[in-house]
């Protein structure tokens, strides 16, 4: 059995429920954390807590990070792993948008991904220097294809998702430099068994009616696409585990793991078969395709 320890943010659903399983049933120790415990799922609830420990985590609320780190270090004395998985889709017309969701959606995907790496707060994953104190392996965080290539309606998600990316690999160079291995673990084309679209939608609902109006036949047309997308979906949130499992666990300095069936070639078509299409051609094929 394995003596190394995960700690897993937004682990009440989807990927991150599935994840802290598989490294349970694999041997790890685990922390699944959450924004709150009332969101549990009774996958986790119903495993033997020697190894596992639920705990309470809003990432945009440092003194909540800070009492699950302390419980963390109470139960397990050290994490190797960190793998930063809280977040949520906004969708929607950027111009109807309130400015409240826009910062709610930034500060939750970006502001909440930094600040697992604030240097004044405690071990052992909070603070950089306590990772290598604690000889930590690294830290995994969840991006998206939405990092990689932009879909309409999706500005902001889009926003969020290309700064993680960025930050993640100016970040790695520096810490693979103190021997902390940084790693993007990158769906694409989407998920099921996770309530991403739902409440990618249920947030959308809530913007200016007026301006949507305007984009009605648009947004009409977009949604009908999206539809077509998620009905064609077959890569799980297990299978993402998988995926974060392989990257904690292969030995490798890899840095991005793309998992997802990318039936549309939404990668293709950026990047061509060999990297070689321009960029004007990669726009030209998207709008095509949501035409």
């Amino acid at each position: 059995m394995s003596s190394k320890t995960i700690f897993i943010t937004g682990a009440s659903s989807g990927i991150g429920l599935a994840t802290p399983v598989l490294f349970y049933t694999e041997g790890w120790n685990v922390v699944a954390a959450m924004r709150s415990l009332d969101k549990a799922s009774t996958e986790l609830t119903s495993l033997d807590t020697s190894r596992l420990l639920i705990t309470e985590c809003d990432v945009l609320n440092l003194p909540s990070i800070q009492a699950a780190v302390a419980a963390t270090m109470e139960r397990f004395g050290k994490v190797n792993w960190v793998v930063n998985n809280a977040g949520f889709a906004l969708l929607g017309v950027f111009e109807a948008t309130p400015r409240e969701k826009v910062l709610e959606q930034i500060n939750t995907n970006v502001i909440g991904e930094l600040n697992g790496r604030d240097k004044s707060l405690p071990p052992p994953f909070t603070s950089l220097s306590n990772l290598r104190k604690n000889s930590a392996v690294g830290i995994i965080t969840i991006s998206s294809g939405a990092g990689i290539y932009s879909l309409p309606m999706g500005s902001l998600y889009s926003s969020s998702k290309y700064t993680v990316e960025g930050f993640t690999e100016a970040l790695s160079y520096e810490l693979a430099s103190q021997n902390i291995s940084t790693k993007l673990v990158i769906p694409h084309g989407g998920i099921s068994q996770t309530s991403l679209m739902q409440l990618s939608m249920q947030e959308s609902s809530q913007v200016d009616a007026e301006v949507n109006k305007l984009y009605k036949e648009y947004i009409g047309k977009t949604m009908a696409t999206f539809t077509r997308m998620v009905n064609a979906i077959t890569t799980s949130s297990h299978d993402v585990a998988k995926t974060i499992y392989e990257a904690a666990t292969d030995g490798t300095d890899k840095f991005r793991y793309f998992i997802g069936d990318d039936y549309r070639g939404s990668l293709t078509a950026k990047y061509g078969e060999k990297g070689t299409k321009t960029d004007e051609e990669y726009i030209a094929s998207m709008r095509k395709y949501f035409d």
